[in-house]
Protein backbone atom coordinates (compact mmCIF):
# COMPACT_ATOMS: atom_id res chain seq x y z
CA UNK A 1 0.00 0.00 0.00
CA UNK A 2 1.26 3.14 -0.94
CA UNK A 3 1.12 5.05 2.65
CA UNK A 4 2.02 8.73 0.88
CA UNK A 5 -1.68 8.60 -0.33
CA UNK A 6 -2.87 8.56 3.66
CA UNK A 7 -1.05 11.93 4.98
CA UNK A 8 -3.40 13.97 6.93
CA UNK A 9 -2.95 16.48 4.13
CA UNK A 10 -4.36 14.67 1.09
CA UNK A 11 -6.53 12.19 3.97
CA UNK A 12 -8.18 15.27 4.85
CA UNK A 13 -8.99 16.40 1.11
CA UNK A 14 -10.06 12.96 0.05
CA UNK A 15 -13.67 11.33 0.35
CA UNK A 16 -12.26 8.61 2.75
CA UNK A 17 -10.95 11.37 5.15
CA UNK A 18 -14.44 13.16 4.93
CA UNK A 19 -15.95 10.23 6.23
CA UNK A 20 -13.56 9.61 8.74
CA UNK A 21 -13.89 12.68 10.44
CA UNK A 22 -17.80 12.56 10.37
CA UNK A 23 -17.42 9.05 11.54
CA UNK A 24 -15.25 10.39 14.43
CA UNK A 25 -17.38 13.45 15.00
CA UNK A 26 -20.36 11.44 15.57
CA UNK A 27 -18.97 9.37 17.92
CA UNK A 28 -17.70 12.05 19.58
CA UNK A 29 -21.09 13.33 20.07
CA UNK A 30 -22.45 10.60 20.77
CA UNK A 31 -20.48 10.04 23.87
CA UNK A 32 -20.35 13.38 24.95
CA UNK A 33 -24.09 13.54 24.87
CA UNK A 34 -24.13 10.06 26.79
CA UNK A 35 -21.62 12.12 28.93
CA UNK A 36 -24.04 15.03 29.50
CA UNK A 37 -26.58 13.17 30.62
CA UNK A 38 -25.15 9.97 32.62
CA UNK A 39 -22.87 11.79 34.58
CA UNK A 40 -24.27 13.50 37.01
CA UNK A 41 -26.25 10.41 38.00
CA UNK A 42 -23.01 8.27 37.89
CA UNK A 43 -22.55 9.60 41.59
CA UNK A 44 -26.00 8.43 43.15
CA UNK A 45 -26.30 5.01 40.85
CA UNK A 46 -22.58 3.95 41.54
CA UNK A 47 -20.52 3.99 44.85
CA UNK A 48 -17.52 7.17 44.57
CA UNK A 49 -14.91 4.59 44.26
CA UNK A 50 -17.10 2.74 41.02
CA UNK A 51 -17.72 6.71 39.67
CA UNK A 52 -14.14 6.78 38.42
CA UNK A 53 -14.06 3.98 36.82
CA UNK A 54 -17.12 4.36 35.18
CA UNK A 55 -15.38 7.68 33.92
CA UNK A 56 -12.28 5.11 32.69
CA UNK A 57 -14.79 3.16 31.10
CA UNK A 58 -16.26 6.36 28.91
CA UNK A 59 -12.67 7.06 27.80
CA UNK A 60 -11.87 3.52 26.73
CA UNK A 61 -15.27 3.12 24.87
CA UNK A 62 -14.17 6.79 23.20
CA UNK A 63 -10.48 5.78 22.54
CA UNK A 64 -11.71 2.00 20.91
CA UNK A 65 -14.76 4.07 18.90
CA UNK A 66 -11.62 6.30 17.53
CA UNK A 67 -9.78 3.08 16.56
CA UNK A 68 -12.21 1.31 14.91
CA UNK A 69 -13.58 4.93 12.80
CA UNK A 70 -9.65 4.76 12.07
CA UNK A 71 -9.66 0.91 11.05
CA UNK A 72 -13.22 1.45 9.13
CA UNK A 73 -11.58 4.35 7.45
CA UNK A 74 -8.66 2.29 6.09
CA UNK A 75 -11.34 -0.33 4.73
CA UNK A 76 -13.15 2.62 3.07
CA UNK A 77 -9.97 3.35 1.64
CA UNK A 78 -9.04 -0.03 0.00
CA UNK A 79 -13.10 -0.60 -0.65
CA UNK A 80 -13.66 2.94 -2.30
CA UNK A 81 -10.52 5.06 -2.32
CA UNK A 82 -8.14 2.45 -4.08
CA UNK A 83 -10.38 2.52 -7.36
CA UNK A 84 -11.13 6.56 -6.90
CA UNK A 85 -7.14 6.86 -7.39
CA UNK A 86 -6.65 4.48 -10.43
CA UNK A 87 -9.08 5.84 -11.98
CA UNK A 88 -7.57 9.29 -11.43
CA UNK A 89 -4.01 7.49 -12.77
CA UNK A 90 -6.20 6.52 -15.97
CA UNK A 91 -7.25 9.53 -16.85
CA UNK A 92 -3.90 11.23 -16.12
CA UNK A 93 -2.31 8.94 -18.40
CA UNK A 94 -4.89 9.06 -21.03
CA UNK A 95 -4.49 13.23 -20.90
CA UNK A 96 -0.59 12.11 -21.72
CA UNK A 97 -1.67 10.58 -24.98
CA UNK A 98 -1.91 6.89 -23.56
CA UNK A 99 -5.13 6.16 -24.90
CA UNK A 100 -4.32 2.07 -24.21
CA UNK A 101 -4.71 2.78 -20.68
CA UNK A 102 -7.36 0.41 -18.86
CA UNK A 103 -8.95 0.07 -15.15
CA UNK A 104 -9.25 -3.03 -13.43
CA UNK A 105 -12.62 -4.02 -12.19
CA UNK A 106 -12.25 -4.86 -8.36
CA UNK A 107 -16.13 -4.97 -7.99
CA UNK A 108 -19.95 -5.24 -9.31
CA UNK A 109 -21.01 -2.05 -7.10
CA UNK A 110 -21.05 1.30 -8.48
CA UNK A 111 -17.49 1.53 -8.81
CA UNK A 112 -17.28 -1.20 -10.64
CA UNK A 113 -19.75 0.03 -12.92
CA UNK A 114 -17.98 3.56 -12.90
CA UNK A 115 -14.41 1.57 -13.96
CA UNK A 116 -16.02 -0.42 -16.25
CA UNK A 117 -17.75 2.85 -18.78
CA UNK A 118 -14.78 4.28 -18.21
CA UNK A 119 -12.84 1.30 -19.76
CA UNK A 120 -15.87 1.67 -22.79
CA UNK A 121 -14.94 5.56 -22.98
CA UNK A 122 -11.69 5.00 -23.11
CA UNK A 123 -11.77 2.42 -26.08
CA UNK A 124 -14.18 4.64 -27.88
CA UNK A 125 -11.65 7.37 -27.33
CA UNK A 126 -8.95 5.46 -28.82
CA UNK A 127 -11.01 3.86 -31.32
CA UNK A 128 -12.01 7.90 -32.34
CA UNK A 129 -8.30 8.93 -32.48
CA UNK A 130 -7.21 5.76 -34.45
CA UNK A 131 -9.79 7.08 -36.97
CA UNK A 132 -8.29 10.29 -36.59
CA UNK A 133 -4.44 9.72 -37.35
CA UNK A 134 -5.71 6.95 -40.14
CA UNK A 135 -8.38 10.26 -41.36
CA UNK A 136 -5.25 12.44 -41.16
CA UNK A 137 -2.25 10.04 -42.97
CA UNK A 138 -4.35 9.88 -45.90
CA UNK A 139 -5.55 13.27 -45.84
CA UNK A 140 -1.37 13.95 -45.86
CA UNK A 141 -0.63 11.44 -48.31
CA UNK A 142 -3.68 13.25 -50.90
CA UNK A 143 -1.87 16.52 -50.25
CA UNK A 144 1.88 14.79 -50.85
CA UNK A 145 0.25 13.02 -54.14
CA UNK A 146 -1.05 16.20 -55.43
CA UNK A 147 0.53 18.00 -58.39
CA UNK A 148 -1.52 21.60 -57.66
CA UNK A 149 0.60 23.69 -54.87
CA UNK A 150 -1.43 23.74 -51.04
CA UNK A 151 -0.95 26.87 -48.63
CA UNK A 152 -3.01 26.61 -45.75
CA UNK A 153 -3.09 30.45 -43.64
CA UNK A 154 -4.12 31.54 -40.90
CA UNK A 155 -6.22 34.99 -39.98
CA UNK A 156 -2.90 36.24 -39.55
CA UNK A 157 -1.86 35.36 -42.96
CA UNK A 158 0.69 33.01 -41.72
CA UNK A 159 1.32 29.62 -43.13
CA UNK A 160 0.54 26.98 -41.35
CA UNK A 161 0.47 24.07 -43.82
CA UNK A 162 1.80 23.13 -47.42
CA UNK A 163 2.23 20.03 -49.22
CA UNK A 164 5.85 19.62 -51.61
CA UNK A 165 4.45 21.31 -54.38
CA UNK A 166 3.04 24.49 -52.33
CA UNK A 167 6.43 24.55 -50.22
CA UNK A 168 8.48 24.76 -53.51
CA UNK A 169 6.12 27.69 -55.02
CA UNK A 170 6.67 29.37 -51.54
CA UNK A 171 10.26 29.27 -52.04
CA UNK A 172 10.24 30.20 -55.60
CA UNK A 173 7.84 33.28 -55.04
CA UNK A 174 10.18 34.04 -51.99
CA UNK A 175 12.64 35.08 -54.55
CA UNK A 176 10.81 37.66 -56.45
CA UNK A 177 12.33 41.02 -57.73
CA UNK A 178 12.73 44.16 -56.06
CA UNK A 179 9.28 45.40 -57.31
CA UNK A 180 7.41 42.33 -55.82
CA UNK A 181 9.66 42.67 -52.70
CA UNK A 182 8.76 46.78 -52.11
CA UNK A 183 4.84 45.66 -52.97
CA UNK A 184 4.16 43.00 -50.93
CA UNK A 185 7.06 41.57 -48.32
CA UNK A 186 6.86 44.81 -46.26
CA UNK A 187 6.71 43.31 -42.62
CA UNK A 188 4.51 46.32 -41.35
CA UNK A 189 1.79 45.90 -43.52
CA UNK A 190 -0.96 43.39 -42.87
CA UNK A 191 -0.99 39.53 -43.81
CA UNK A 192 3.20 40.43 -44.37
CA UNK A 193 3.86 36.81 -44.61
CA UNK A 194 1.28 35.85 -47.66
CA UNK A 195 2.89 35.37 -50.86
CA UNK A 196 2.85 38.81 -53.14
CA UNK A 197 0.69 37.34 -56.03
CA UNK A 198 -1.75 35.97 -53.26
CA UNK A 199 -2.01 38.86 -51.04
CA UNK A 200 -5.09 40.21 -53.16
CA UNK A 201 -6.95 37.39 -53.32
CA UNK A 202 -6.09 36.22 -49.97
CA UNK A 203 -7.58 39.86 -48.63
CA UNK A 204 -11.01 39.60 -50.69
CA UNK A 205 -11.30 35.77 -49.51
CA UNK A 206 -11.28 36.97 -45.81
CA UNK A 207 -13.25 40.20 -45.88
CA UNK A 208 -15.99 38.13 -48.06
CA UNK A 209 -15.53 34.79 -46.61
CA UNK A 210 -16.16 33.35 -50.08
CA UNK A 211 -14.40 31.39 -52.66
CA UNK A 212 -12.28 33.29 -54.72
CA UNK A 213 -10.99 32.56 -57.84
CA UNK A 214 -8.35 34.20 -60.56
CA UNK A 215 -4.95 33.87 -62.60
CA UNK A 216 -1.61 35.38 -61.41
CA UNK A 217 1.22 36.22 -63.56
CA UNK A 218 4.60 35.25 -61.95
CA UNK A 219 8.29 34.75 -62.89
CA UNK A 220 6.71 34.69 -66.93
CA UNK A 221 4.31 31.87 -65.91
CA UNK A 222 0.67 31.71 -65.52
CA UNK A 223 -0.81 30.10 -62.70
CA UNK A 224 -4.20 29.48 -61.79
CA UNK A 225 -5.64 30.10 -57.69
CA UNK A 226 -8.53 28.49 -56.22
CA UNK A 227 -8.56 30.14 -52.73
CA UNK A 228 -11.45 29.24 -50.02
CA UNK A 229 -11.99 30.76 -46.62
CA UNK A 230 -11.55 28.30 -43.51
CA UNK A 231 -15.10 28.94 -41.46
CA UNK A 232 -16.07 29.14 -37.69
CA UNK A 233 -19.08 30.28 -36.74
CA UNK A 234 -19.63 32.18 -39.94
CA UNK A 235 -15.94 33.68 -38.92
CA UNK A 236 -13.15 33.63 -41.47
CA UNK A 237 -10.37 31.57 -39.13
CA UNK A 238 -8.09 31.02 -42.28
CA UNK A 239 -7.55 30.06 -46.00
CA UNK A 240 -6.76 27.43 -47.94
CA UNK A 241 -5.43 28.07 -51.63
CA UNK A 242 -5.09 25.55 -54.43
CA UNK A 243 -2.50 26.75 -57.32
CA UNK A 244 -2.12 24.94 -60.62
CA UNK A 245 0.71 25.93 -63.17
CA UNK A 246 -1.48 26.65 -66.28
CA UNK A 247 1.34 27.94 -68.35
CA UNK A 248 1.13 24.94 -71.10
CA UNK A 249 -2.72 25.18 -70.73
CA UNK A 250 -2.46 28.56 -71.92
CA UNK A 251 -0.04 28.54 -74.47
CA UNK A 252 -1.63 25.73 -76.35
CA UNK A 253 -5.15 27.49 -75.70
CA UNK A 254 -3.64 30.75 -77.95
CA UNK A 255 -1.49 27.96 -80.46
CA UNK A 256 -5.54 26.43 -80.57
CA UNK A 257 -6.93 30.43 -81.02
CA UNK A 258 -4.13 31.45 -83.86
CA UNK A 259 -4.16 27.98 -85.38
CA UNK A 260 -7.78 28.52 -86.17
CA UNK A 261 -7.50 32.14 -87.04
CA UNK A 262 -4.56 31.62 -89.31
CA UNK A 263 -5.90 28.52 -91.12
CA UNK A 264 -9.36 30.77 -91.74
CA UNK A 265 -6.78 33.48 -93.14
CA UNK A 266 -5.02 30.94 -95.62
CA UNK A 267 -8.31 29.58 -97.45
CA UNK A 268 -10.27 32.85 -97.17
CA UNK A 269 -7.29 34.41 -99.29
CA UNK A 270 -7.13 32.10 -102.57
CA UNK A 271 -11.15 31.26 -102.49
CA UNK A 272 -11.95 35.00 -102.27
CA UNK A 273 -10.03 35.57 -105.16
CA UNK A 274 -10.90 32.37 -107.36
CA UNK A 275 -14.51 33.48 -106.33
CA UNK A 276 -13.85 36.98 -107.53
CA UNK A 277 -12.32 35.92 -110.62
CA UNK A 278 -14.66 33.09 -111.66
CA UNK A 279 -17.40 35.89 -111.32
CA UNK A 280 -15.57 37.89 -113.82
CA UNK A 281 -15.28 35.22 -115.87
CA UNK A 282 -19.28 34.08 -115.73
CA UNK A 283 -19.87 37.67 -115.94
CA UNK A 284 -17.91 38.39 -119.40
CA UNK A 285 -16.37 41.24 -117.48
CA UNK A 286 -13.06 40.26 -119.77
CA UNK A 287 -13.05 41.08 -123.28
CA UNK A 288 -9.85 40.44 -124.39
CA UNK A 289 -8.56 36.34 -124.67
CA UNK A 290 -5.34 37.40 -123.11
CA UNK A 291 -6.73 38.57 -120.17
CA UNK A 292 -9.33 35.96 -119.88
CA UNK A 293 -5.85 33.87 -119.83
CA UNK A 294 -4.42 36.00 -117.16
CA UNK A 295 -7.58 35.45 -115.07
CA UNK A 296 -7.78 31.67 -115.54
CA UNK A 297 -3.90 31.46 -114.62
CA UNK A 298 -4.15 33.33 -111.49
CA UNK A 299 -7.31 31.10 -110.61
CA UNK A 300 -5.14 27.45 -111.66
CA UNK A 301 -2.49 28.89 -109.21
CA UNK A 302 -4.49 29.79 -106.16
CA UNK A 303 -6.34 26.34 -106.40
CA UNK A 304 -2.42 25.07 -106.55
CA UNK A 305 -1.87 26.86 -103.66
CA UNK A 306 -5.07 25.74 -101.27
CA UNK A 307 -3.41 21.85 -102.62
CA UNK A 308 -0.74 22.59 -101.14
CA UNK A 309 -2.08 23.93 -97.81
CA UNK A 310 -4.61 21.05 -97.36
CA UNK A 311 -1.59 18.38 -98.36
CA UNK A 312 1.04 19.91 -95.86
CA UNK A 313 -2.30 20.15 -93.34
CA UNK A 314 -2.79 16.34 -94.04
CA UNK A 315 1.30 15.64 -93.64
CA UNK A 316 0.97 17.21 -90.22
CA UNK A 317 -1.91 15.85 -89.11
CA UNK A 318 -0.83 12.10 -89.98
CA UNK A 319 2.80 12.89 -88.51
CA UNK A 320 1.23 13.88 -85.37
CA UNK A 321 -1.40 11.37 -85.18
CA UNK A 322 1.72 8.51 -85.70
CA UNK A 323 0.26 7.41 -88.70
CA UNK A 324 3.07 7.92 -91.07
CA UNK A 325 5.88 5.15 -91.36
CA UNK A 326 8.96 5.80 -92.51
CA UNK A 327 10.86 3.73 -95.07
CA UNK A 328 14.30 3.45 -93.19
CA UNK A 329 17.20 1.85 -95.32
CA UNK A 330 20.47 2.71 -96.11
CA UNK A 331 21.00 6.41 -97.67
CA UNK A 332 23.47 8.51 -98.92
CA UNK A 333 22.73 12.25 -97.75
CA UNK A 334 25.09 13.47 -100.47
CA UNK A 335 23.20 12.36 -103.41
CA UNK A 336 20.06 13.48 -101.98
CA UNK A 337 21.95 16.85 -101.68
CA UNK A 338 22.87 16.93 -104.81
CA UNK A 339 19.70 16.00 -106.52
CA UNK A 340 17.97 19.04 -104.73
CA UNK A 341 20.63 21.27 -105.48
CA UNK A 342 19.92 20.34 -109.27
CA UNK A 343 16.18 20.72 -108.59
CA UNK A 344 16.96 24.72 -107.28
CA UNK A 345 19.42 25.75 -109.37
CA UNK A 346 17.25 27.56 -111.99
CA UNK A 347 15.31 28.97 -109.37
CA UNK A 348 18.07 30.40 -107.93
CA UNK A 349 19.45 31.48 -111.44
CA UNK A 350 15.90 33.25 -111.97
CA UNK A 351 16.50 35.12 -108.51
CA UNK A 352 19.51 36.17 -109.65
CA UNK A 353 20.58 34.24 -106.12
CA UNK A 354 24.03 32.46 -105.75
CA UNK A 355 23.22 29.03 -104.58
CA UNK A 356 26.36 27.01 -103.24
CA UNK A 357 27.25 23.66 -101.63
CA UNK A 358 30.35 22.44 -99.55
CA UNK A 359 30.01 18.73 -99.33
CA UNK A 360 32.88 16.42 -98.70
CA UNK A 361 34.62 13.53 -101.15
CA UNK A 362 33.12 11.09 -99.11
CA UNK A 363 29.62 9.67 -99.34
CA UNK A 364 27.22 10.33 -96.41
CA UNK A 365 25.75 7.17 -95.34
CA UNK A 366 22.60 7.25 -93.29
CA UNK A 367 21.61 3.46 -92.16
CA UNK A 368 18.64 3.87 -91.38
CA UNK A 369 16.49 6.91 -93.25
CA UNK A 370 13.77 7.89 -95.59
CA UNK A 371 15.25 9.39 -98.58
CA UNK A 372 12.01 11.07 -99.83
CA UNK A 373 11.07 12.52 -96.05
CA UNK A 374 14.77 13.73 -95.99
CA UNK A 375 14.76 15.19 -99.61
CA UNK A 376 11.24 16.86 -98.08
CA UNK A 377 13.24 18.05 -95.66
CA UNK A 378 15.71 19.52 -97.90
CA UNK A 379 12.93 20.90 -100.42
CA UNK A 380 11.48 22.57 -97.33
CA UNK A 381 14.02 24.52 -95.79
CA UNK A 382 15.64 25.55 -99.61
CA UNK A 383 12.45 26.94 -100.71
CA UNK A 384 12.17 29.08 -97.47
CA UNK A 385 15.91 30.49 -98.12
CA UNK A 386 16.05 31.21 -101.45
CA UNK A 387 12.43 32.65 -101.60
CA UNK A 388 13.62 34.95 -98.96
CA UNK A 389 17.14 35.49 -100.13
CA UNK A 390 17.21 39.47 -102.21
CA UNK A 391 19.26 39.69 -105.19
CA UNK A 392 23.02 39.28 -105.51
CA UNK A 393 22.83 37.44 -102.19
CA UNK A 394 23.74 33.49 -101.34
CA UNK A 395 22.21 30.37 -100.53
CA UNK A 396 24.96 27.93 -99.49
CA UNK A 397 23.96 23.99 -98.41
CA UNK A 398 26.68 22.18 -96.56
CA UNK A 399 26.95 18.51 -95.06
CA UNK A 400 29.91 16.57 -92.74
CA UNK A 401 30.15 14.15 -90.65
CA UNK A 402 30.94 14.76 -86.64
CA UNK A 403 31.32 12.46 -83.86
CA UNK A 404 29.62 13.27 -80.37
CA UNK A 405 30.00 11.22 -77.20
CA UNK A 406 31.35 8.58 -79.82
CA UNK A 407 28.52 8.76 -81.33
CA UNK A 408 28.33 9.21 -85.40
CA UNK A 409 26.28 11.94 -87.03
CA UNK A 410 26.13 13.71 -90.17
CA UNK A 411 25.67 17.74 -89.74
CA UNK A 412 23.59 19.64 -92.55
CA UNK A 413 23.35 23.75 -92.36
CA UNK A 414 21.28 25.52 -94.72
CA UNK A 415 22.64 29.18 -94.79
CA UNK A 416 21.21 32.17 -96.85
CA UNK A 417 21.89 35.80 -96.59
CA UNK A 418 18.78 37.12 -95.84
CA UNK A 419 16.66 39.68 -93.85
CA UNK A 420 17.18 37.39 -90.99
CA UNK A 421 14.21 36.55 -88.22
CA UNK A 422 13.79 38.67 -85.19
CA UNK A 423 15.31 37.37 -81.96
CA UNK A 424 12.04 37.42 -79.94
CA UNK A 425 10.52 35.50 -83.07
CA UNK A 426 12.91 32.46 -82.95
CA UNK A 427 11.26 30.26 -80.32
CA UNK A 428 7.81 30.44 -82.55
CA UNK A 429 9.00 29.59 -86.40
CA UNK A 430 8.20 25.75 -86.22
CA UNK A 431 4.73 26.64 -85.16
CA UNK A 432 1.89 25.91 -87.61
CA UNK A 433 1.17 28.85 -89.75
CA UNK A 434 4.78 30.88 -88.62
CA UNK A 435 4.23 33.50 -91.30
CA UNK A 436 1.03 34.00 -90.80
CA UNK A 437 2.14 36.32 -87.30
CA UNK A 438 1.84 39.72 -88.74
CA UNK A 439 5.34 40.26 -87.09
CA UNK A 440 6.69 37.82 -89.32
CA UNK A 441 5.32 38.12 -92.59
CA UNK A 442 7.75 37.67 -95.47
CA UNK A 443 5.56 39.93 -98.05
CA UNK A 444 5.82 38.11 -101.62
CA UNK A 445 5.87 34.89 -99.41
CA UNK A 446 3.11 32.45 -101.01
CA UNK A 447 4.38 29.26 -98.81
CA UNK A 448 1.53 27.50 -96.21
CA UNK A 449 3.41 28.46 -93.39
CA UNK A 450 3.54 24.10 -92.82
CA UNK A 451 6.82 23.62 -94.21
CA UNK A 452 9.10 24.50 -90.89
CA UNK A 453 6.70 22.11 -88.70
CA UNK A 454 6.62 19.41 -90.67
CA UNK A 455 10.42 19.81 -91.52
CA UNK A 456 10.71 19.51 -87.41
CA UNK A 457 8.29 16.82 -87.16
CA UNK A 458 10.31 14.69 -89.46
CA UNK A 459 13.97 15.44 -88.19
CA UNK A 460 12.47 14.22 -84.58
CA UNK A 461 11.41 11.15 -86.59
CA UNK A 462 14.70 10.26 -87.50
CA UNK A 463 15.72 10.83 -83.85
CA UNK A 464 17.93 13.82 -84.88
CA UNK A 465 17.95 17.45 -83.93
CA UNK A 466 17.31 21.15 -85.59
CA UNK A 467 18.45 24.21 -84.73
CA UNK A 468 17.96 27.90 -86.39
CA UNK A 469 20.51 30.80 -85.73
CA UNK A 470 19.55 34.31 -87.16
CA UNK A 471 20.89 37.83 -87.43
CA UNK A 472 18.03 40.55 -87.89
CA UNK A 473 19.36 41.71 -91.89
CA UNK A 474 22.17 39.26 -92.37
CA UNK A 475 20.68 35.77 -92.48
CA UNK A 476 19.63 32.87 -91.18
CA UNK A 477 20.80 28.99 -90.68
CA UNK A 478 19.50 26.67 -90.31
CA UNK A 479 21.58 23.05 -88.10
CA UNK A 480 20.17 19.39 -88.40
CA UNK A 481 21.86 16.51 -86.62
CA UNK A 482 20.95 12.93 -87.97
CA UNK A 483 22.55 10.12 -86.75
CA UNK A 484 24.22 7.70 -88.54
CA UNK A 485 22.82 4.81 -86.71
CA UNK A 486 18.58 5.80 -86.26
CA UNK A 487 17.11 3.55 -83.33
CA UNK A 488 13.38 3.13 -83.68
Amino acid sequence: MNWRKYSPFLLWHSVVGKLWVTIILLVAVVLLTLGVFLVPYIGYLFEKDASHEVMLLFIIVAVIGFLMSTFFAFFLSRKIQQPLLELKEAADSISQGNYQMRVKIRSNDEIGELANTFNHMTEQVDKLIHDLNHEKEHLSSILRSMGDGVITFDAEGEIILTNPPGHLLINRWADLDQEWGDAFYDSTKPYSSVPGPLLDIFEKVMDEGRDVSNKVYVHNSMWSVVMAPLLRDGVARGAVAVIRNVTEEHKLEKLRRDFVANVSHEIRTPLSMMQGYSEALLDDIVASPEERKELVQVIYDESLRMGRLVNDFLDMARMEAGHVELNLRQVDLLQIIRRVHRKFQVFAKEREVMFKTELPDMPLLLLGADEDRLEQVLTNLLDNALRHTPLGKSVTIAASPMTINQTHYIQMQIKDEGQGIPSEDLPYIFERFYKADKSRKRGSSVGTGLGLAIVKNIITQHNGQIEVDSILGKGTTFTLLLPVETKH
